[in-house]
């Protein structure tokens, strides 16, 4: 556990010292969600239809923003490598390192969410509803996303391949969150589609780590 408290305090620290990629989801995502009520207009109705697949999109691309760079640094750098040959067990490590980077690009999201559902006309338990699917959406997303970096890591042109792979094993994880705020709207209960996320997000858990690390060992090699 000392050693999982360590490699996540290390990647909030380097994330504290290269504030620009940390804002620039967080722009990304803000600017993208304000620009759909600007370009469509003031309707409430249209702006309560769109507001599940917008923000979750938005949400979607801003983790995917920052994906590339989850173990880019330290593979070039080297300390990958040290961490693989550490006694620290590496699915630990890669859990570690996925945590920190969901603190500091999928948190923020998840708190910025109920300001920018304001601008969709969204009532106050709704947006209750959507930073629940984001809670529990984005953890989901990063995990997966950390298999997509590991695989990719090291190959050319390696972020172009990690959006095509990724976007296909988000797709479930886009429709159960959208889809989440969407019932509550319609008055049906997000409760069904707030249980597979956690389920979905149970799996990735259990499943993700182990896949990153096979992934890792293949590109250190």
């Amino acid at each position: 556990m000392n050693a999982f408290i360590a490699i996540v305090g290390r990647e909030l620290l380097l994330a504290a010292r290269r504030k620009s990629e940390v804002l620039t989801v967080l722009f990304f995502f803000m600017i993208v969600v304000s620009l759909f009520p600007l370009g469509i207009g003031p309707e409430a109705y249209v702006l309560r239809h769109i507001a599940p697949g917008v923000l979750w999109v938005a949400a979607l691309l801003a983790t995917m923003l920052s994906l590339n760079r989850l173990f880019t640094f330290d593979y070039l750098d080297g300390t990958l490598e040290q961490m693989a040959l550490s006694s620290t067990p590496l699915p630990l490590l890669v859990v570690g390192k996925t945590l920190a980077h969901w603190l500091v690009s999928g948190l923020p999201l998840v708190l910025l969410s109920p300001v920018l559902g304001i601008q969709f006309d969204l009532s106050a338990r709704t947006l209750g509803v959507l930073m629940i699917s984001l809670l529990l959406g984005t953890p989901l997303l990063s995990l997966i996303g950390a298999i997509g970096a590991a695989l990719t890591l090291g190959v050319r042109g390696g972020g172009m391949l990690l959006s095509l792979l990724v976007l296909p094993l988000y797709v479930p994880t886009l429709i159960f969150g959208a889809g989440a705020v969407e019932a509550d709207i319609s008055g049906i209960g997000a409760g069904g589609h707030l249980s597979l996320l956690a389920a979905l997000l149970v799996l990735a858990l259990f499943f993700a780590p182990w896949a990153a690390t096979a992934a890792l060992r293949i590109a250190l090699e």
